[in-house]
Parts: structure tokens; C-alpha cells; sequence
């Protein structure tokens, strides 16, 4: 970067050039705050996380909806849609969502690189993706009640679980074609549209889902039967505003057999995405499970449970902010501005900690507020009081690993990340929790700290990660079936 100055002194406009040209004029007296944070390009951001956070509370609000309904049918009805919204986390948005990351690179780089003609075609390529694994999955729920079983949960639990999983097996399929439409779109930095898209059929689900409960006679079934229309409502209008819009006429030129030809090349991107975010919810849903197994069980499940839903509340909003980073540096590096990706990435990850900050303060000052969303027992309000700094420090780390994380999507690293992921939570961080829950008398907070530990290996290798790495765009060759993504 090049900076021309004025030698008198006078207020003479300072130009920045960037690599590829690009410039920028800087007024005297307003861009000091620019080396602390690039201000027009934290605004830009900005406007591309706060949308995709909505975007993502909305479509969360239809499963959680369906769950709360179905809940005030009784304790057992309570227990069971809330086991099975569980698992549906584990093994299908884990799943879904993972598998849709290879768009956040193939989309995000090849809109960079104005190949405007091939993010259709790789659209269509990840759906086939996205149903034949939603086919897999769909078998796995069919055996809900004994897997549920065999992880020590009641029969009644199982089985009510098992009902509710095999009702909302339609609403998989909507939900993997749903998440690969939203890649699609978020890569091109259309994010607008998509709030209007996600509030609506969140609206209407709560008269679909309110009628099926307690006015069809379907009774606890009409929680995950609503849950599926509305997310094929949500699919389907997505999918009409894409085939309709004119700004996509470029990117979506109809349905094409070429898609058939990218299928496996496009695999070997997606599955290492699916297997980096898996492990990391898997690793959540551990700790929760080596909860049960401490003395007052009832107790340390219930804590490490708040714990686990006050760090994904918290991860929402980072979500956000990761999808931008993703977005930007995909593109960046699309176009062939590697120092600009790299710019986007340090911009993004000031946003993010400065948002954690405010967050885990509100947190720590409000935590006597906050439990009492989730309980009245006394002894879970002081016992979450003395885990609050515990939690408040894997807020912040998390803070940090989303927005690399958006970085590895977009720049094309998910079989390295996942390599990450495993090492640290499942090598570092859960042997950690087990030691230190089980052979000391620290328990619960034995099972967090565990965690941190590996949420701060996870940080500090994808940090190093990206800083040493050359960032280059992602070659990817239909013929060869060949990647060629990363030289350190």
C-alpha cells in the first residue's frame, strides 16, 4: 500500500492505492480511527452479518416453536420433542449445514472471479449432495428410539423422541436444499431479501403449528409435521426468488445435467466442511452427556445444558459475523486480492470481539437475570454464578474460531480445520474434561474448563493457520476431478 501526502500541511485529501489498483481518498482529521478499524469496511460487513444473524434466528425459531408447543402438552411430551430437536441438531443442521459450506468457497471465489455462469451449476450440484445424505440420515432416525436408548434415556423418552424424528423427516430434506439456497445467495451478498424470506414463514408457522397442535386432533405429531411445511414454505420461496429475480439471471440460468458432472469434485469439499462442524457440536453434546454421568446428575446436566445454549445463543450472532468474513474473503481472493482478504479477515475479527465484549459484560452483570429464563432453583442460580467466568472465557475464544472459521470456508481449508477440530476437541479437550470432572472434585467446572482448553488449541491453531498460509483462490478442474487449494 502506497499513501501520497501533503507537505504543507494544509488538509490536502491523503490517497491509499491498493494492489489491484484501487483508490481510496482519505480526509485529514477523520481517518486516525482507521488504524484501529477500517471503518467503511466494517460497515460493509456489517451489513452483511446483521441480516444473515436474523436470517438464522428466524429459520432456529421454526423448529424452537414446534418444540415449545408441543412442550405444554405434558412433562413427557416436553422431554421428548426436546430430546429429538437435540438430535435433530447433531445429525441434521451439523450435517446440512456443513455439508453446504463447499459453497461459501466454490460460490463465494467464483463470484469474485465473475464466473458468474457456474455458481448455478454448483447449486445444483450441492442440493444432490444435500438429498443424498438427507436420504442416509433419514434412515439413521428411522432407529431413533433404540440409538437414544442405548445413550441410557428412558424408553418413554425414546420412543415419544422416535415419534417426533420420523414426522420431521420431510422437513430434513427441505432443510439441506434450504441451507445450499442461502449459500448460494449470502456468497453474492444478497442478505436483504433473506430477512423478508425467514421472518415470513416464521410468522405463518405459528398459526400452522398452534392449529396442528390443538385444533387438528393431530396433538403432539402436529409440532413436527408444521415444523416441515414451514420449511418447505422457507425452501420453496427462496427457491422462487432465485428462479424469478433479474439480478440473478447471471448466476441462475435454470436446471442443468452438467451439475451431475461437479457432484464428486464438489464432495470432497463438502465433506471435510460437514466433519468441521460436526465434531465441534458433537464435542458440545458430549460434555453434556459426561454431565449425567457426575453425582447429582440432574444438576450438572441442567447447568452444563444452560451453559451449552447460552454459548450457541452467543455463537448466533458470531455466526453472522463469520458468514461475512467468509463472504468477503472468498470473494477477495476470487478477484485475486489476497491482502484485501487478509484486510477483511483482521476487520472481521475485531468486529466480532468487540460484539463478545459487549455480550459476555452483559453477561456477567446480568447473569442472575439471565438463569432465571432457565430455572428458579437456587442451587442452579448460585452454581451458575460461580461457573458465569468459566463460560464468559469460551464466549470470547468462540468469538474468535467462528470468524477464522468463516475464513477457512471461504478461502477453501475445511479438510485442514476438520483435521483441527478433531485434535483439539476430541484429543485435547474432552480427555481434559474426563480428568478433571472424574478424578478431581472441580466436576462440572472440570467438564468447561476442559472445553476451553480446547476451544483455546482450536483459536490458536487456526490463527497460526491463516497467518502462515498462502491465501490463494481454489482451483477446481470437472474433468480432472482435481483440487488444487492451499501451498504454505
Amino acid at each position: 500500500m502506497a499513501a501520497s501526502t501533503s507537505s504543507n500541511g494544509t488538509g490536502t485529501p491523503l490517497l491509499r492505492e491498493f494492489e489491484n489498483g484501487r483508490k481510496e481518498t482519505i480526509l485529514p482529521g477523520r481517518g486516525w480511527w482507521n488504524k484501529v478499524l477500517d471503518m467503511e469496511e466494517a460497515k460493509h460487513q456489517l451489513s452483511l452479518s446483521l441480516p444473515m444473524i436474523l436470517t438464522n434466528m428466524f429459520y432456529y425459531l421454526i423448529t424452537l416453536v414446534s418444540v415449545m408447543l408441543a412442550g405444554h402438552l405434558g412433562e413427557l411430551q416436553l422431554a421428548g420433542s426436546t430430546l429429538a430437536n437435540s438430535w435433530f441438531s447433531v445429525t441434521g443442521v451439523a450435517v446440512m449445514v456443513g455439508l453446504s459450506g463447499a459453497l461459501e468457497t466454490l460460490c463465494g471465489q467464483g463470484f469474485g472471479a465473475k464466473e458468474y455462469q457456474i455458481l448455478g451449476i454448483y447449486l445444483q450440484s450441492s442440493c444432490i449432495i444435500s438429498l443424498i445424505f438427507s436420504i442416509i440420515i433419514s434412515i439413521i432416525w428411522f432407529y431413533t428410539e433404540h440409538i437414544i436408548v442405548l445413550l441410557q434415556q428412558s424408553h418413554d423418552i425414546a420412543r415419544t423422541a422416535a415419534l417426533y424424528m420420523k414426522f420431521f423427516i420431510p422437513g430434513l430434506f427441505a432443510y439441506g436444499l434450504l441451507q445450499n439456497i442461502l449459500r448460494f445467495l449470502q456468497t453474492q451478498s444478497v442478505v436483504i431479501p433473506l430477512v423478508v424470506l425467514s421472518v415470513l414463514p416464521m410468522l405463518g408457522h405459528i398459526g400452522i403449528a398452534y392449529w396442528l397442535v390443538q385444533c387438528s386432533g393431530l396433538s403432539f405429531t402436529g409440532a413436527p409435521v408444521a415444523a416441515s411445511i414451514s420449511l418447505w414454505i422457507s425452501m420453496l420461496l427462496l427457491a422462487l426468488y432465485v428462479m424469478n429475480a433479474k439480478k440473478f439471471k447471471q448466476t441462475w440460468q435454470g436446471f442443468s445435467m452438467h451439475s451431475f458432472n461437479y457432484v464428486l469434485t464438489i464432495m470432497k469439499l463438502a465433506l471435510p466442511s460437514a466433519a468441521m462442524i460436526c465434531l465441534e457440536y458433537w464435542a458440545f453434546e458430549v460434555l453434556v452427556f459426561l454431565a449425567g454421568l457426575l453425582p447429582d446428575s440432574h444438576i450438572t446436566t441442567s447447568l452444563i445444558a444452560i451453559c451449552a445454549n447460552t454459548e450457541f445463543i452467543a455463537y448466533m450472532i458470531t455466526y453472522g459475523l463469520s458468514a461475512a468474513a467468509s463472504t468477503r474473503v472468498s470473494n477477495e481472493l476470487g478477484a485475486g486480492n489476497p491482502e484485501r482478504a487478509k484486510h477483511a479477515m483482521n476487520v472481521t475479527l475485531k468486529l466480532s470481539l468487540l460484539l463478545g465484549f459487549c455480550f459476555v459484560l452483559g453477561l456477567g452483570f446480568g447473569h442472575n437475570i439471565w438463569i432465571q429464563f432457565f430455572s428458579d432453583s437456587p442451587i442452579i442460580k448460585k452454581e451458575f454464578a460461580s461457573l458465569t467466568p468459566l463460560l464468559v472465557i469460551s464466549i470470547l475464544l468462540d468469538a474468535i474460531q467462528g470468524v477464522l472459521s468463516g475464513v477457512v470456508r471461504g478461502c477453501g481449508w475445511q479438510h485442514l480445520a476438520a483435521c483441527i477440530n478433531l485434535a483439539t476437541f476430541f484429543l485435547i479437550g474432552l480427555p481434559i474434561s474426563c480428568l478433571l470432572a472424574f478424578k478431581t472434585s472441580l466436576q462440572y467446572k472440570g467438564l468447561w474448563i476442559g472445553l476451553i482448553c480446547g476451544l483455546l488449541c482450536q483459536t490458536g491453531s487456526l490463527f497460526i493457520f491463516t497467518r502462515r498460509a498462502k491465501w490463494t483462490k481454489l482451483e477446481i478442474s470437472e474433468d480432472k476431478d482435481k483440487e488444487q487449494p492451499l501451498a504454505i
